[in-house]
């Protein structure tokens, strides 16, 4: 592993900033972090030097998900990209791992995990939590689709988008004349498809892959 290390690091927050130089500053002799508090800021950085590594958060300010990660790679083709964010490893990290970064990491990850994606990374390879192996085997196993909305009826879209605006079952029941049972079958069959077990999860995986 190389004692030197240039990261530029994508996030708006100040705390994670000092946190990941702490973090690294024992390992690395030569350790030079550039931050960036948004992604326009990140382009700029990007066309004007090089960097081993760029850890970004993907709800950075000015950017838009998953395209900032072809918006860096149209730059620095070569650049290491780690994911550190505060999204579910599980709704994101997969889609975000077949656009081309190197690796996803929750926030909440320990402080030796963190370590030991950078040198993964670093060593050329991939960076995959245990929780996302588990996840990726799990599609497989079941056939599920890189994008799973793709699974869902067209009625059971129209209804997943009433319980993302915050509609309960009578009121789907309502609008779409249906039985308030039905709606309640049609709801644990979107759940049960998407494997998922809450709204919030609905509304993260839309997000996600709309």
């Amino acid at each position: 592993m190389t004692l030197d290390l240039k990261i530029l690091l994508a996030d708006d927050h100040t705390v994670v900033r000092q946190g990941v130089y702490l973090i690294l500053k024992e390992d690395y002799k030569n350790l030079a972090i550039t931050h960036a508090s948004d992604f326009l800021r990140v382009i700029d950085f990007l066309q004007e030097q090089d960097f081993d590594l760029v850890v970004l958060d993907i709800s950075i300010p000015e950017g838009k998900g998953i395209q900032m990660i072809a918006a860096i790679k149209a730059i620095r083709p070569e650049v290491k990209i780690l994911i550190f964010s505060a999204f579910e490893e599980d709704l994101y990290a997969i889609r975000y791992l077949k656009a081309g970064v190197d690796g996803y990491l929750n926030k909440l990850c320990s402080e030796a995990e963190f370590k030991t994606a950078i040198a993964t990374i670093l060593d050329n390879g991939v960076y995959i939590s245990a929780p996302v192996q588990q996840k990726m085997a799990h599609n497989a196993s079941r056939n599920i689709a890189d994008n799973p909305l793709e699974l869902l009826s067209v009625r059971e879209i129209e209804i997943a988008r009433l319980l993302i605006l915050g509609d309960g079952n009578l009121e789907i029941a309502n609008k779409l004349a249906l039985q308030n049972s039905t709606v309640s079958t049609y709801k644990n069959r979107i759940f049960e498809k998407l494997d998922i077990s809450n709204t919030i999860s609905l509304v993260s995986l839309f997000k996600s892959y709309e």
